[in-house]
């Protein structure tokens, strides 16, 4: 069993390090707002620290899963961030999703300061996240991901190193750009249905089981049919995923049109006042803007 440090206790991060300590791991969590902390630590038996750089000291393991680069600069560095309590040896494993190239800052200075840097963003929502069924995608060092994935392993159905630093959060970005073209079809879909006068519920039983099937399908279908968006991934978030994709897809010379396009769409859903909704009230523009 590892010494493990969780610094970001979200909608994700609370789960994911529950997984931890219920794996056995010696657990102590750093959150922004102290009370989140204090509440996870009575709840789990671990310790909470006022500091990222106090979660981290004698840690073997430090995990993070925050906002955006910001946040993780700002836990990872200076003289309260992790990378000041950090040992060497030592290996902090990133779980949030965030520009390749913070993760290629961050991967250099803990380099020079003598320990790893894993960047692993996390696939499966707060519900992979509460069930310990995250998918895991890594970049990083060969030995440096070795040594972590068992520890991730107490929250993840798969995880998988794709190549060296950057690769992971690159990967993740391969998922979001799927997602969003996915879901807007979705959409489409059953927006489509309902105009046909059919229903949605079984056109989904029948389709659902061919080649138009998705996780998406599967697991949005009647929230989408219902009007119900108080759940899942936040549009805002989805936004700053799909901002990262198309400014990545800008210095590779990539094209990213359906993308893009989708990304304006969820600018619109935010215009609605959906920010906090989940993706999948991509359905409930078409219905707005019908």
């Amino acid at each position: 069993m590892a010494k493990c440090a969780f610094l970001g206790l979200g909608v994700m991060g609370h789960p994911m390090a529950g997984h931890l300590a219920a794996a056995g791991h010696e657990v102590t969590v750093y959150n922004r707002t102290a009370s989140k902390a204090d509440a996870w630590a009575q709840q789990h038996g671990g310790r909470m620290a006022p500091t990222p750089r106090e979660a981290a000291e004698g840690a073997d393991f430090v995990m993070a899963c925050v906002g955006n680069d910001d946040d993780l600069r700002q836990v990872c560095t200076g003289a309260d961030g992790a990378f000041a309590g950090m040992s060497e040896g030592a290996i902090f494993v990133d779980h949030t999703t965030v520009s390749s190239a913070v993760t290629h800052e961050l991967y250099a200075i803990a380099k020079a300061e003598g320990f790893g840097f894993v960047d692993a963003p996390v696939s499966g929502g707060q519900a992979g996240a509460e069930n310990g069924q995250l998918v895991v995608m890594c970049g990083g060092d060969q030995p440096d991901y070795d040594m972590a994935e068992p520890v991730i392993a107490a929250y993840a159905k798969l995880c998988k190193r794709i190549g060296d630093s950057g690769a992971g959060q690159k990967c993740k970005m391969v998922n979001q750009i799927c997602i969003a073209g996915l879901v807007q079809g979705l959409s489409e879909g059953m927006a489509f249905a309902e105009k046909a006068g059919i229903d949605g519920r079984a056109v989904v039983e029948v389709i659902g089981g061919g080649a138009a099937g998705s996780w998406q399908m599967v697991n949005r279908h009647e929230t989408m049919l219902d009007d119900k968006f108080d759940h899942g991934f936040a549009v805002d978030w989805m936004r700053k995923d799909l901002a990262i994709c198309l400014a990545t897809a800008e210095e590779i010379g990539a094209s990213l049109p359906v993308t893009a396009l989708v990304d304006q769409f969820y600018k619109d859903v935010q215009s609605m006042g959906g920010g906090r909704w989940d993706t999948s009230s991509l359905v409930k523009r078409l219905k707005a803007f019908d």
